[in-house]
């Protein structure tokens, strides 16, 4: 999942996918680009946010060093949680991937409960099963709760 919501956020958004693809792996699907009311402090710009799909051979915390390299290297400061960022880089599923460590917890523990997350995701992946909550991107989407303003920009 990509998020921005500081400086030129569509270009955020592809500049961290360029780095995805160059060194995690190839893009295999792309969701349309959303515009989102901030999640957890609201008193912020919009995100733009984004899923894409990965196809790669790496590991979970591979993967995960090499996007909280990308994140810094495109400009991102960890200043506050939940707080503005250039560009925020999660990673919301891994296949069927059930993983708990003190820095990566997959799939990702909100996932359900964020419609700016299920929204994008059930656009490339809608049928896809929640490795832990057995329900598929579809019916979470339908029984989250979120209620965050989310538009689709293109």
């Amino acid at each position: 999942m990509l998020g921005s919501n500081l400086g030129e956020r569509e270009m955020n958004l592809k500049r961290a996918r360029t780095a995805i693809s160059e060194q995690v792996g190839f893009i295999s699907a792309q969701s349309s680009i959303y515009q989102t009311a901030a999640w957890g402090k609201m008193d912020q710009p919009d995100f733009y946010n984004q899923v894409v799909e990965v196809m790669s051979k790496l590991n979970a915390n591979e993967v995960l060093e090499i996007i909280l390299g990308i994140e810094m290297r495109l400009g991102r400061e960890r200043k506050e949680r939940w707080g503005e960022r250039l560009i925020d880089i999660d990673i919301l599923l891994m296949d069927d991937t059930i993983l708990q460590t003190e820095r990566l917890t997959l799939p990702h523990p909100e996932l359900a409960n964020r419609k700016f997350a299920l929204i994008p995701l059930a656009e490339i992946a809608p049928k896809f099963v929640h490795p832990v909550l057995k329900k598929s991107i579809e019916e979470l989407l339908v029984m989250c709760k979120d209620h965050l303003a989310i538009d689709k920009l293109r």
